[in-house]
């Protein structure tokens, strides 16, 4: 089968790596692609992972079988449903479900709602309500913009004068653009990290 592998940066390329090895894939295109990747596949650098209808379109004209896209950015926008209208078979969520990485505080919001653990937060719209929550905080404490901020967005702090700069930069500053309309201020909390991904039809 065809693949067509959306991004390109090093998640994308490990992703074409694995498929490369796989007997059931007789080619791989991606969009925009790197230099890795084009050692693997054909590359098309000329087209944006925010350019839907050129996806679709190039999708279409080289006939893949399957779509798969891996950045955060074109998932939260939108792009597997608009594959998904042209008839393409795609491997990521739909907007509706890639909200998740999308806004941290409606992800926060849905723990909570369903009782999933998750560290003690507190949402903010304006940073004047930051502020004034910040003066009976405990310390260390972790402030995240909502948004999509290309992996960065979250700062830990150690005190109040760290906290206060730490909401100027997210909330008036605008460091991370818009993702930090929003602010998602949460307790610190210690121990390992761990990242576990589950795929299910």
């Amino acid at each position: 089968m065809k693949v067509l592998i959306v991004g390109g940066g090093g998640r994308e390329h490990a992703i074409a790596v694995s498929m490369k090895k796989s007997s059931r894939v007789d080619q791989i295109y991606c969009v925009p692609g790197n230099g890795g990747i084009a050692q693997i596949a054909e590359c098309e650098s000329s087209i944006g992972v925010m350019e839907f209808d050129r996806i679709a379109a190039y999708a279409k004209e080289k006939a893949v079988d399957l779509v798969f896209v891996a950045p955060d950015d074109p998932l939260v926008g939108g792009l597997t449903d608009v594959l998904k209208a042209e008839g393409l078979r795609v491997f990521g969520p739909d907007k509706k479900a890639a909200i998740l990485e999308g806004s941290k505080a409606f992800s926060k919001d849905l723990m909570q709602k369903y009782h999933i653990p998750t560290a003690a937060y507190e949402i903010f719209d304006s940073p004047g309500d930051a502020y004034a929550y910040l003066e009976s905080a405990e310390f260390p404490i972790v402030l995240k913009a909502d948004g999509l901020a290309l992996g960065k967005g979250v700062l830990i702090c150690q005190n109040l004068e760290e906290a206060r700069d730490g909401v100027r930069t997210i909330m008036e500053d605008k460091q991370f653009g818009t993702a930090g309309n929003r602010l998602v201020i949460e307790e610190f909390m210690t121990g390992r990290e761990v990242s576990v991904l589950s795929f299910v039809d």
